[in-house]
């Protein structure tokens, strides 16, 4: 039995995490963001239409994703259990 909030916020700090390791790296490392972003879709060039990095666009992002990934984690422990009794 998985309980649905720990679970929640555990999805929403790995997705955090994960895109503040993008952003980070696509201002220290930027060939490195560009190929492995472009890694991800097989060439094509998808790292010339991210936008560039500012604050409002970084906060924006960071908070769209910490909330959509908790529901999201939330909703499948919920699922998880009860699908699995």
């Amino acid at each position: 039995m998985l309980k649905p909030q720990p679970l929640a916020n555990a999805f929403a700090a790995t997705a955090v995490i994960f895109i503040l390791f993008l952003y980070f790296l696509k201002i220290i490392a930027p060939p490195i963001f560009k190929l492995l972003i472009n890694s991800q879709f097989l060439g094509a060039d998808i790292a010339s239409q991210v936008p560039p990095a500012n604050i409002a666009n970084a906060l924006g992002i960071l908070i769209a994703v910490a909330v959509i990934s908790w529901v999201l984690g939330y909703l499948v422990g919920i699922f998880y259990n009860k699908f699995n009794q």
